[in-house]
C-alpha cells in the first residue's frame, strides 16, 4: 500500500509543476497597448497681442479605426467643426477675445471602441460684460443687483458698497444681504430695502490669477409714498386750475352784464318829441 501512494503523489506533484511552468512561461498582455494616445496643445493664455489661436489634436496611438472627430467648448459642441479625417483635427480662433476662453476639448469617435478627448484650457483675465447701472426701488422691497463675466478660470466674487468715498466689502451682519455666485455669474440680493441705509453704489469684483475687472451699480430707494405722487399730482392741478376760475370770475368788470336797476345814461326821448314828429307827418301827408 505505501508503495502505490508514492508514485501517485509524485505523478500529482509533477502535474502541478507542470502547469505552474506553463503558467510562468505565457506572455503576459501589454498593459495599454490598445489604449488611444493623443498629443494635443498645451494651455494658451490669452494676450491683447494674439491675431490668431491654433488648437490642434493629433491621435498618436489606436488599436480601432477611427471614423472621424469634433471640437467642444465648455460642454457644448461647437457648430462646424465634425471632421471625416483620420487621426488629426485643428481648431482656429481668429482675432480671439475675452469670451474665446474656457474649456476646449477634442474628441476622436470610432467604429468599435468609446470616443477618445484631450481638454486644452484657453485662459484669460475676467472681463464684465453685463450688469445694472442704475436700480430703483421703493423702501421696504427687495432689490436684485446682478454682474456677469467672460474669462477663464472662472473668477472669485466679491461685493462692495461705497462709503464716505470708499468701497467696503459687504458682510451679512445685518442678515439682509444675500449673495449667490456660479462660474460667470453673480447677484446680490438686498431684503426689505431702508431708505437712509441702502441707498448708493455696489460694486461687483471678479478676480482671477491673470487679473480682475469690476462694475458698479446705483441703487436708488423712494419713499412709501412714490406710488401716490402722480395721483396727487394730478389733485393738485385741479385744485389750482378751481382757484383760478374762481378768482377770474370775482375779478370780472359789473358793467359787463348791466342790471336791470341800473339807470340808461343820456337823454331819454319824451313824448312830446314824439308828437311833433306826428304833426310834422300829417302836414306832408295833406299837402
Amino acid at each position: 500500500m505505501a508503495t502505490a501512494r508514492g508514485p501517485a503523489r509524485l505523478g500529482a506533484a509533477a502535474a502541478v509543476m507542470c502547469a505552474l511552468l506553463a503558467l510562468s512561461l505565457r506572455p503576459e498582455p501589454v498593459r495599454g497597448q490598445s489604449e488611444p494616445k493623443i498629443h494635443s496643445t498645451e494651455e494658451v493664455i490669452l494676450r491683447p497681442s494674439n491675431t490668431e489661436i491654433n488648437l490642434y489634436c493629433n491621435l498618436t496611438l489606436t488599436s480601432s479605426p477611427c471614423n472621424g472627430s469634433y471640437w467642444i467648448k465648455d460642454g457644448e459642441e461647437i457648430t462646424g467643426t465634425r471632421n471625416s479625417a483620420a487621426n488629426s483635427t485643428e481648431y482656429k480662433i481668429l482675432k480671439p477675445r475675452t469670451d474665446n476662453s474656457g474649456e476646449y476639448q477634442c474628441v476622436f469617435t470610432f467604429e468599435s471602441s468609446p470616443p477618445v478627448n484631450a481638454t486644452i484650457d484657453v485662459k484669460a483675465r475676467p472681463e464684465i460684460t453685463g450688469h445694472k447701472k442704475s436700480e430703483n426701488k421703493n423702501e421696504g422691497q427687495d432689490a436684485l443687483i446682478y454682474c456677469k463675466s467672460v474669462g477663464y478660470p472662472y473668477p472669485i466674487w466679491t461685493w462692495h458698497k461705497k462709503v464716505k468715498d470708499e468701497f467696503v466689502e459687504l458682510n451679512n451682519d445685518t442678515g439682509r444681504y444675500f449673495i449667490s455666485n456660479k462660474d460667470n455669474y453673480t447677484e446680490l440680493i438686498i431684503k426689505n430695502l431702508h431708505i437712509e441705509n441702502d441707498p448708493g453704489d455696489y460694486m461687483c469684483n471678479a478676480t482671477n490669477f491673470l487679473g480682475h475687472s469690476y462694475a458698479t451699480t446705483l441703487l436708488r430707494v423712494r419713499s412709501h409714498l412714490a406710488p401716490l405722487w402722480p395721483f396727487l399730482g394730478v389733485v393738485a392741478e385741479i385744485i389750482i386750475l378751481v382757484i383760478i376760475i374762481v378768482v377770474y370770475e370775482k375779478r370780472k368788470r359789473p358793467d359787463e352784464v348791466p342790471d336791470d336797476d341800473e339807470p340808461v345814461s343820456g337823454p331819454m326821448k319824451t313824448n312830446s318829441t314824439n308828437n311833433h314828429k306826428d304833426k310834422n307827418l300829417r302836414q306832408r301827408n295833406t299837402n
